[in-house]
């Protein structure tokens, strides 16, 4: 039997997930591209082809706007980093952790990620949401219960996906002109 605090963080994670499935339909490569404004921070291929993401540390601010394609980059890095401290052995460097190259393998990256996620959290008793074990080496968990984090996960996903909601209208307002 699922534990109800865990039911309630998956009710929470799938009102996310079913505004983030909205912003993904019919999303393409040029909306994923598009930079919102000069010095945006995007995703961009390397001489052999792979996607990296722009990145400064520290992180200036204000930071720059970003593109659909960094945004959905920057979800499958936290959810990869935070899935990886807490349900594996630690996750890889962050400029290891790549943007798939297209909208279509980035929806199916995160939609994997999104069902690992649940997968991970749905046996998971009381005990284990309250503890801090699996949450001591997130680079930002070390103080946190696991229903902290989890807690976060929906959290950011929901800012995220609207960030992305807003720069999707912001894309077709502009190239219906």
């Amino acid at each position: 039997m699922t534990a109800a605090r865990v039911e309630l963080l998956l009710k929470q994670l799938d009102i996310a997930w079913s505004l983030f499935e909205h912003h993904l339909t019919d999303l393409d490569d040029a909306a994923c591209l598009w930079e919102p404004a000069p010095g945006s921070w995007s995703v961009r291929p390397d001489e052999t082809g792979t996607w990296h993401a722009d990145w400064a540390e520290p992180e200036p601010s204000p930071a720059p706007p970003t593109t659909i394609g960094w945004l959905t980059w920057h979800i499958g890095f936290w959810w990869t980093t935070t899935h990886g401290h807490l349900f594996a052995n630690g996750a890889p460097p962050r400029d290891q952790i790549t943007w798939p190259g297209t909208a279509e393998s980035t929806i199916t990256w995160l939609r994997g990620l999104n069902d690992t996620w649940r997968a991970s959290l749905l046996p998971l008793t009381d005990a284990d949401l309250d503890a801090k074990d699996r949450t001591a080496t997130l680079p930002w968990g070390p103080d946190f219960t696991l229903v902290d984090i989890a807690g976060w996960v929906t959290v950011e996903l929901t800012k995220n996906v609207a960030e992305i909601g807003q720069l999707r209208h912001l894309h077709q307002a502009r190239t219906a002109r």
